[in-house]
């Protein structure tokens, strides 16, 4: 195989027994490098973890390696676990993560992690997996980290050199086999180059017609549409839903396979198949986190076949999923950060922008920005697509059920643990102290109640230290028994309300007399926990339960089908499926707690059992796939 020049010199780095971090832009190729250490390693009888930041990413990477390298792939995933005792192990990071924590002696067969975008260390909520992971990776283990374009790449590798006392090789690579063309839609005009765009005066709506037919006069399809809300995919899909894209063979093609799909994955009856129908057979549909995991992978699997000419989609179709387009266009360019909507980040843009131009196939791709200078100014357009990437920062904040795992090996010695963080690197002296202090202030609220005694871990702390996420409201109602009293129902609502998550204005439904004693307990140990916490100056708090799909679970725990489970919630099918997904993995860490009584045990493989069927079995989708 010819491999471009970052490709070979992250090779021969690897082929000499360094560690590498690859920084090279979306599109790039820098699977071909993970793939190399695969074949190299299975030939050599070596082991390899590949962790993504996904479960659905996770999945994609079984399907296509597997394809590859047949039974030599397993994977296991919070939902998932098959052939996991092959020689390459896909897993998502925060079951690495745990592993290193928990049972480090299941790492020994491993000599490769492969860390898929790793720049994902500075995701708010998820960063600090990624940061633990690699303070506390086992020395015989090299690394391989992927990653988007970041300019602070050596600062980041001299940060693992110098808590794991090994060369890091950095390789960088700033262009694109295909290159980018930049185009903007204001006034309802295609304008090709930034400093034509207008400001002021009359002004016209940008209208999706002028666009898309611009784009197909020019051959520019297929075409991925980014767009931030889920609304907002269908809105525009259906808002096409005049055009059609398809000759007569591709029509009968596209027709006949997501039948066949819809037929393979059971989802002849579903109704957003039914309603996607009309778009499909015209080669458009939609793609977001509110729809059926199943149904998500029908869509990727037309768009794959090169049947599906525009798709409209939220960001996560960005995120290591190997779609190219001929051409990418951006709603806008703002989106949701959090707590708040602001202008993107460039390395987000990019991360997105880099989908357009199918290398092999493409000589140039096109991104599309539709600009509305009332809601964005030029000088923020500027910066965002000619701008440079932001660096990767820390966003270290140890869970409790880490602090307990170091408390247990290192008693009072954790703090020196602390300094070996990317977040002590690259900190200045205020947030060093500030990060010691919070560390210390979640210790002192672990022997307060009753966590750690005398240098040891109570058998409440035992409990909490397998428990990542939601540690101290399950870890204080399995201290008071109450877990033990819970029938499955009750297991069932109080694990799903432990994940759950509300949308923005989404209210609660009143609920069943059941799940409102198990709330009633869950919101006294909660004030408890949140007045501990604010005394400690801890954040962010501790989640509470929500139990806006008590109603939901309580009905798909008596065997009703799907889409009558979803009469009892307003919340999309799609993220039924992953809370349901969710609290499956939080009673199987519960049930694999090492104090979690016999009697406890067998009730939860019996809540898991029901819970995990049907649409909401990820294990079956994968082997179905």
């Amino acid at each position: 195989m010819i491999y471009d020049r970052f490709q070979q010199e992250a090779i021969d780095y690897i082929n000499q027994g360094y560690s590498v971090i690859v920084s090279a832009p979306t599109g790039s190729g820098k699977t071909a490098i993970a793939e190399h250490i695969i074949s190299n390693s299975i030939q050599n009888k070596l082991g390899v973890i590949y962790t993504a930041p996904l479960k659905a990413l996770s999945n994609q990477k079984f399907r296509d390696f597997q394809g590859q390298f047949k039974e030599d792939i397993g994977i296991l995933t919070g939902d998932v676990s098959i052939n996991q005792e092959a020689p390459v192990l896909i897993m998502t990071t925060e079951i690495f993560r745990n592993k290193i924590l928990d049972e480090p002696q299941s790492l020994k067969k491993y000599s490769w992690i492969i860390f898929d975008e790793i720049h994902y260390i500075d995701n708010p909520e998820r960063g600090t997996v990624w940061e633990e992971s690699l303070i506390f990776l086992p020395p015989h283990l090299n690394i391989l980290g992927l990653s988007a374009t970041i300019p602070n790449i050596k600062e980041f590798a001299a940060w693992i050199e110098s808590i794991h006392q090994k060369p890091v090789k950095v390789v960088m690579e700033e262009k694109r086999p295909v290159p980018l063309h930049f185009l903007f839609q204001n006034n309802n005009e295609i304008i090709d180059n930034l400093g034509k765009l207008k400001r002021g005066g009359f002004s016209r709506t940008n209208k999706l017609g002028t666009l898309i037919n611009y784009i197909r006069q020019k051959q520019g399809l297929p075409c991925i549409y980014f767009v931030f809300g889920r609304r907002r995919a269908e809105d525009l899909a259906f808002e096409l839903y005049s055009y059609d894209f398809l000759n007569p063979e591709e029509k009968t093609q596209i027709i006949s396979q997501y039948n066949s799909l819809l037929e393979r994955y059971d989802l002849q009856g579903e109704k957003t198949a039914q309603g996607l129908y009309h778009l499909i057979q015209k080669g458009i549909a939609y793609h977001h986190a509110g729809m059926l995991p199943t149904l998500k992978e029908v869509i990727e699997r037309l768009f794959t076949s090169r049947l599906l000419k525009v798709i409209f989609t939220t960001e996560t179709f960005a995120l290591g999923i190997n779609m190219p387009a001929k051409t990418v266009i951006f709603d806008e360019l703002r989106k949701f950060y959090g707590r708040y909507v602001r202008n993107l980040k460039t390395r987000d843009f990019y991360q997105m922008a880099g989908r357009a131009g199918r290398r092999g196939k493409d000589l140039e791709g096109f991104v599309y920005c539709r600009i509305n200078f009332n809601r964005i100014h030029p000088d923020e357009v500027k910066r965002i697509i000619y701008g440079r990437p932001e660096e990767v920062r820390s966003q270290l904040n140890n869970s409790y059920a880490t602090i307990l795992n170091l408390y247990e090996k290192y008693q009072d010695e954790l703090f020196k643990i602390y300094p070996l963080s990317l977040h002590h690197f690259q900190g200045r002296k205020h947030q060093q102290k500030e990060a010691l202090r919070l560390i210390e202030a979640k210790l002192k609220l672990l022997k307060e109640f009753g966590y750690i005694y005398k240098g040891s871990l109570t058998e409440k702390g035992e409990f909490a230290k397998a428990i990542y996420g939601y540690e101290l409201i399950l870890s204080e109602l399995y201290a008071e028994k109450i877990l033990e009293q819970l029938d499955e129902f009750g297991l069932g609502v109080l694990s799903c309300a432990a994940v759950f998550e509300p949308r923005k204005n989404q209210r609660p439904p009143s609920i069943s007399k059941n799940s409102r004693k198990i709330r009633t307990l869950c919101e006294e140990i909660y004030a408890r926990i949140k007045h501990k916490e604010q005394r400690y100056k801890i954040y962010p708090f501790s989640k509470p339960a929500y139990f806006h799909l008590s109603n939901g679970v309580e009905a798909w725990l008596r065997g009703t089908n799907f889409a009558k489970t979803l009469q009892f919630t307003d919340t999309d099918e799609g993220e039924v499926v992953r809370y349901f997904r969710m609290s499956v993995q939080v009673l199987r860490e519960i049930k694999d707690a090492r104090v979690s009584s016999h009697i406890l045990r067998e009730k939860i493989k019996e809540t898991i059992r029901v819970i995990n069927r049907d649409v909401v079995d990820a294990e079956k989708q994968l082997r179905e796939g």
